[in-house]
């Protein structure tokens, strides 16, 4: 069985979990952003660029858009974004270090990465440069030993990585 799964991933870049075929996945884009502690002009971009995606014909998921009360403590939101990360061809990523939630998506999202090679790009790729630019400021002001590392240089590789396929700027 093992060896049919490697012999699908390689001739039909199949996922190994159910051997689903490129054009089975519920979306093509996953919006990964803060939802609970969104700002308004946090919330005008992701619908703007929602719309955007969706005008190229793209089918997409916005977490916003979807229920978020959760009897188990968040358990569940947390089981549902990682389906939905599964179920998505590519992650799109608005990111906002202080939204928890996000931290937990990433997670999910890097996984799929090195499991199958899901893209993962940033939306407004600006923000993340200006927190990476103090980070390593702050490395060389410290005179800290060894290579730094973030979370954000972490999102920045990934974005430099991707297909083309389905950028959007609204930059």
């Amino acid at each position: 069985m093992l060896k049919y799964i490697f012999y699908c991933r390689l001739l039909f870049k199949l996922d190994n979990k159910y051997c689903k075929m490129e054009n089975d996945y519920l979306y093509d884009v996953y919006m990964l952003c803060p939802v609970r502690n969104a700002t308004d002009e946090e919330k005008k971009y992701l619908l703007e660029y929602k719309k955007k995606l969706e005008e190229k014909g793209f089918k997409v998921h916005y977490s916003a858009e979807t229920p978020q009360e959760d009897e188990t403590g968040g358990y569940r939101i947390v089981t549902d974004h990682c389906d939905e990360i599964l179920n998505s061809k590519t992650v799109h990523i608005y990111w906002n270090p202080s939204s928890q939630g996000s931290y937990v998506d990433l997670g999910s999202s890097l996984i799929e990465n090195r499991r199958r090679g899901l893209d993962i790009l940033l939306m407004k790729k600006n923000i993340v440069r200006k927190i990476v630019d103090t980070q390593k400021k702050d490395w060389i002001e410290k005179k800290m030993e060894g290579f730094p590392k973030s979370y954000e240089m972490v999102l920045l590789y990934l974005d430099s990585i991707a297909e083309e396929e389905t950028r959007i700027s609204l930059e």
